[in-house]
């Protein structure tokens, strides 16, 4: 695997994106679809999230996320699943009552967040491991609620990708690792760029790539106009890479992108860097994940 890299799509999120970019998926369908067109482009993993088709926002609805990954699944093209376990977490507190959350709070306990993972057991899934400010409202992640998701994810045999917002997140994550509670060599995603946790520039980069343990496995991505740039970066420093709409919209100023395009310009660059991507089953066994079937 020397000169491969798990290149991971990251079809859409929970944001605000659809009117800036008509092609950022909504429905089960859609999300579908544009994970497969991601893998057709050279993606290894699709990074999904679910929406609710009627008002494009977040859905935590299992049966949502059922479809999307019954449907890539059941396609002629493989990739490797990785599901978000990172849904319910945005506190927005209320000025006239703090110690509750104000209009667009959105709190759900680890057992609710882990519930797709655990019953589609996807062969990934991520773990954001941290409470952060995450633009104008707070990301909530409690230590003791991360454990018990950690806890429930290590049963599922899913891979937790260890998402980290900013360098607090790298000392959690690897307490988790030092405390059994993620299996195998561990693999990190530092997210960077996000207002306002960790910035996305090659110091940062570095800085975070020196403080996880030696066995562990890494990835990175920046948000907006910084993904391309870290996504080169993290592969010059031997990390893999992430792009697609979760992330950025654009491919390139003020032209709208699809996830498959995204996928595609990062193929060029890795071809330049004389990098190439995995292939789902080469990540499996390199990363020892479950198979879809339900084995190794």
């Amino acid at each position: 695997m020397k000169h491969k890299v798990l290149l991971t799509s990251a079809v859409t999120g929970a944001g605000d994106t659809l009117e800036k970019n008509p092609h950022v998926p909504v429905t089960p369908k859609e999300i579908a679809e544009s994970a497969i067109e991601s893998a057709k482009a050279g993606a290894t993993v699709a990074h999904v999230h679910a929406r609710d088709h009627k008002t494009g926002g977040i859905s935590h609805d299992v049966e949502h996320y059922r479809e999307i990954v019954d449907r890539i699944r059941e396609s002629e093209t493989d990739v490797i699943i990785n599901i978000t376990s990172g849904g319910g977490g945005d506190f927005i507190p209320s000025l006239n009552t703090p110690a509750a959350g104000g209009d667009g709070t959105d709190i759900q306990t680890p057992a609710e967040r882990h519930e797709p993972v655990g019953e589609l057991l996807p062969e990934m899934c991520t773990l954001d491991c941290g409470s952060t400010n995450f633009g104008d409202m707070i990301y909530m992640s409690p230590t003791d609620w991360l454990r018990d998701q950690a806890k429930l994810i290590q049963e599922s045999g899913v891979k937790p990708e260890l998402e980290c917002f900013d360098t607090g997140h790298i000392r959690f994550a690897n307490q988790l690792v030092k405390e059994g509670l993620v299996d195998g060599d561990p693999m990190y995603q530092f997210c960077l760029g996000i207002p306002w946790g960790a910035a996305a520039d090659a110091e940062t980069m570095i800085y975070m790539q020196n403080r996880i343990p030696e066995n562990a496995h890494w990835s990175a991505f920046g948000i907006g106009r910084m993904q391309m740039p870290m996504a080169s970066q993290s592969a010059l420093l031997g990390g893999n890479v992430r792009v697609g709409l979760e992330d950025n919209i654009y491919l390139s100023k003020g032209v709208p992108a699809k996830n498959e395009q995204l996928v595609d310009k990062a193929v060029t660059m890795l071809n330049g860097l004389d990098l190439e991507p995995m292939t789902p089953q080469e990540a499996r066994e390199y990363f020892n994940l479950r198979h879809p079937s339900g084995g190794k």
